[in-house]
């Protein structure tokens, strides 16, 4: 790759654009979009991903980059009349990182470099400011120190809080010239001792060695862990974007903030963000201090704010949508440092595309796109109840919405800990940064003392949909002793329990009871989107899910099992059940009936026990055909191994055992015993279970057959539209299905000649083991519709026990990287979803207008309901909750593709 003599891998802010992203990352084809619009950004260069893939891929940066490099810094040193790290004039530049996709706080990035011991007195002459010269050389060894030589951050913390208290003050702004010369040479000496070698004063090894830090950044276990939960592909590396530098920390003329179009949080309009007087932008994004809100920035500095609204507003229209703004203030000139379309809440997402429509921004279609599943999934969690009697114990910064209890623990190895062990934890920090990313990941929800909205915390729970209150300044953390005590008094030691409200920012000791989003209120029935009560949240959700319906595709049905769960899907919006599993309807008192089938010596006793269970079973059918009346419901016969209705085999040896020991009467016990023993398995679930049940117990699948028959019926006698569909599980071969139809047409017939009643019973299979699939052409000759059971063919093509293997080595393959997700969550598109196409195909080679569906959980996935409708599918099936979601995803695949196609 490096050989290429015509690959450029470095390019001018002046050069790109925003849709470089693959090329110039994030944060650089975003800086030279602004450039390209005439805003303030400070001059500087782009080094592509393609050089850090190279230097990924050999170690070794390409031969080419140390030239290009050179010849980009020459051009910025004449356009800024300065040279780097030169003594008396010197320039100055940051090295940043910026992957295609936004990855707050996981890389690196070093500012102030070309600082030295012999350019500091220049930087302080020219800027007249010998204090500031001081704060940001100190600035530059602390970051590179951390960054760039892997010294151990709070060596240098630590060192700084010892200068502020022998100053005897709380801030590091209080510190001045000569204790700050102090702190310099005390963090030179944390280096030498930590690293064997003095800080850098050549300029240029000081880029050079930040550039290979921030490439190596790429793939530190921070970065990795953030990638996997966001699936972010592994592959892309990171742009670096050499920027001229730019001081916030000049005086009270000068600051540093962070700003929003909208609200993150919310989506409404107005002025948001943060901003810090005599600061660089990497104490706002720390937490730090704690910030002023951007509006007083109109008070502070009316020029620079109206300068900024005016910006933001033509970032906005020209993005068309909410972006995240990074700026610094230098002596009363506005530079704007980064843009990108920023994170935000769920609900913020919803409102924020609606919001766009009715401006005329954007239209229906690119609304639906700009919300995910995902999002809607978090909306329908519960929320605190408002009525409920709690005590509450501080209040912060509503960073990212939701209801989240658990216990209090004070460091991200605790909150993983006991995450593991099935503990439901909130992380509380005085501020987070990029190491507690395994503990937000664990935790319920995270609570900082400081920090704002575009804080560390904020902005990375919000990525990830937690729960995250910050900036709670009454409250005082202390995480070595591992408590937190409230301004009244109030200790809360690790273990306790609190609770969190995200969305008002109320922190409570105990734990707070909740009650059911509007959200699902509204897709219960329960409130109106039209109604003039109705949550602004609702009405948006209520607008982008009625487009969805509107262009999607793919159907959207219900795994039911029973009247009640059919009826709440329904409300839900299914349009059928997909899988109604019967095996369900034989628990409870009704496992009797199994044991005396199961146990049955003869035809008679045999034909005795079916005859009591086709009653019960055909009530069950009316019930759910009544629930789903007009609308096809997809029941599958018996499907799993018969030992899940027999007792446990220790439990009744010890039974047996000790009535023989008794001289008790035990004959029962002991023919089932026997009977358990004679189906034992040593794999049941590749054994007796689905088909080969109907086959070896006679009588079984027409019993089941029959109520099916018999309740449709009655359905119709009652004016009544049943649409019954029978699906035979675990198919392998078209001849068992061919003789489990024969049987069943046979029923049928019977039961349509007895009520006069002509039915029309489609008859089908599940696609669940890999020769199904391999022979899908074959099946589909006996078989009027597939529903793939992707569960059980995800257990199959990958030889996994999906009981066993969750808890045993998933999370180490998920660590490792070898799974970005399970296959259990998301479809394998290489593996199970390369049989799930070719069995589309051939299926409908054979019979063209054969009836396909997924009924197993991965048809409530959103990543995989877009691999449904792209392979042809008619519908997906999930549980009830799952199916707004799925129907959302639906609609974006349809509206995605349509997109896809017209360009």
């Amino acid at each position: 790759m490096s050989e290429n003599k015509d690959q450029k891998f470095v390019y001018d802010f002046t050069e790109g654009n925003r849709d470089l992203k693959d090329l110039l990352g994030g944060k650089g084809a975003n800086l030279a979009e602004m450039t390209n619009l005439g805003l303030p950004v400070p001059p500087g260069f782009t080094i592509t991903t393609e050089a850090c893939k190279v230097y990924l891929e050999s170690g070794a940066e390409p031969a080419e980059l140390r030239d290009e490099v050179s010849a980009h810094l020459d051009a910025l040193e004449q356009q800024m009349g300065k040279k780097l790290g030169q003594a008396d004039n010197p320039l100055l530049v940051s090295v940043r990182s910026g992957a295609k996709f936004s990855m707050p706080g996981m890389m690196d990035t070093v500012l102030n470099i070309g600082l030295s011991d012999d350019s500091v007195a220049g930087l302080a002459a020219q800027a007249d400011n010998e204090r500031f010269a001081w704060d940001s050389y100190r600035r530059l060894i602390q970051m590179f120190g951390k960054t760039v030589l892997d010294v151990d951050g709070e060596l240098f913390e630590e060192a700084l809080d010892e200068a502020k208290e022998a100053k005897k003050v709380s801030s590091d702004t209080d510190l001045d010239a000569a204790d700050l010369k102090k702190v310099v040479e005390r963090f030179k000496a944390i280096v030498k001792d930590a690293t064997g070698r003095d800080f850098p004063q050549d300029p240029r090894e000081q880029m050079d060695l930040a550039i290979e830090a921030v490439f190596n950044s790429w793939n530190t276990d921070r970065a990795k862990l953030y990638r996997r939960q966001e699936r972010i592909p592994g592959d892309l590396g990171t742009a670096v974007n050499v920027c001229s530098m730019v001081f916030g920390n000049l005086g009270p003329d000068s600051g540093t903030g962070v700003a929003f179009t909208r609200d993150p949080a919310s989506g409404h309009q107005g002025v948001y963000g943060d901003y810090l007087q005599n600061a660089q932008g990497e104490d706002v994004v720390a937490g730090i201090r704690n910030t002023v809100p951007l509006a007083e920035l109109e008070s502070i500095d009316k020029k620079s704010y109206d300068q900024l609204m005016q910006i933001m507003e033509t970032l906005e229209t020209h993005y068309k949508d909410l972006c995240d703004i990074e700026f610094t203030i230098e002596r009363g000139q506005l530079w704007m440092l980064q843009t990108r379309v920023g994170k935000r809440t769920a609900g913020a997402a919803f409102r924020i595309a609606t919001q766009l429509v009715d401006q005329g921004l954007i239209d229906d279609a690119e609304a639906l796109q700009r919300v995910t599943g995902a999002q809607l999934a978090q909306l329908m969690f519960p929320k605190f109840d408002e009525d409920a009697k709690v005590e509450q114990i501080g209040r912060g910064i509503a960073a990212s919405p939701g209801a989240a209890v658990g216990k209090a623990v004070f460091d991200s190895y605790t909150a993983v800990k006991w995450s593991r062990s099935g503990e439901k934890v909130i992380l509380i920090r005085r501020e987070t940064n990029p190491d507690d990313l395994d503990g937000m990941i664990a935790a319920e929800g995270i609570l900082t003392s400081r920090g704002g909205k575009t804080s560390h915390a904020a902005v990375v729970a919000r990525g990830m949909g937690k729960t995250c209150v910050c900036g709670a300044e009454e409250l005082e953390v202390d995480t070595k002793r591992r408590r937190m005590t409230t301004a009244s008094g109030v200790v809360i030691e690790e273990g306790d329990v609190v609770s969190i409200d995200g969305s008002t920012g109320k922190v409570y000791v105990g734990e707070v009871p909740v009650v059911p989003s509007p959200v699902v209120e509204y897709f219960e029935g329960r409130m109106h989107a039209g109604a003039d009560d109705a949550d602004e949240l609702v009405q948006a959700v209520h607008r982008i899910m009625s487009y969805a319906d509107r262009v999607r595709r793919l159907r959207v049905r219900a795994n039911a099992d029973n009247a009640e769960d059919a009826a709440r899907a329904r409300r839900f919006g299914a349009q059928g059940i997909g899988l109604c599993r019967t095996e369900h309807m034989f628990l409870g008192e009704r496992r009797e009936m199994v044991e005396k089938l199961i146990l049955a010596d003869t035809d008679e006793e045999r034909a005795e026990a079916l005859k009591a269970l086709l009653p019960l079973q055909k009530k069950d059918f009316v019930e759910l055909f009544e629930a789903m009346d007009g609308l096809p419901v997809t029941v599958r016969l018996l499907d799993p191994p018969l030992h899940e209705f027999l007792p446990d085999i220790t439990e009744l040896s010890v039974r047996v055992a000790l009535a023989e020991a008794r001289k008790e009467p035990h004959e029962n016990d002991l023919r089932l015993l026997q009977a358990v023993h004679r189906l034992h398995e040593q794999n049941p679930m590749l054994g007796l279970r689905g088909v080969r049940l109907g086959l070896v117990i006679p009588g079984l699948f027409t019993m089941q057959v029959r109520a099916i028959a018999e309740a449709a019926a009655q359905r119709m006698d009652a004016k009544g539209d049943p649409r019954a569909e029978i699906m035979i599980p675990l198919v392998g071969t078209v001849q068992e299905l061919e003789i489990v139809r024969e049987d069943a047409e046979q029923v049928i017939a019977e039961v349509s000649a007895q009520t006069g009643v002509e039915l029309k019973l489609a008859l089908g299979t599940m696609i669940e083991l890999p020769r199904a699939a391999v022979t899908a052409g074959q099946i589909a000759e006996a078989a009027e519709f597939f529903s793939f059971g992707t569960n059980d063919l995800t257990q199959t093509v990958w030889g996994f026990s999906r009981d066993d293997v969750e808890a045993s080595f998933f999370t180490a393959y998920l660590e490792k990287g070898i799974f970005g997700v399970s296959p259990f969550e998301t479809i394998d598109k290489d593996g199970v979803g390369a049989l799930v196409r070719s069995a589309v195909e051939a299926g409908r080679a054979t019979r063209p207008d054969i009836k396909l569906g997924v009924c197993g959980e991965h048809g409530g996935d959103p990543e995989s309901v877009h691999f449904f409708h792209e392979v042809g599918l008619d519908y997906v099936s999930c549980s009830p909750f799952r199916i707004p979601v799925a129907r959302l995803e639906a609609g974006r695949a349809a509206a995605g593709s349509a997109g896809s196609d017209s360009r």
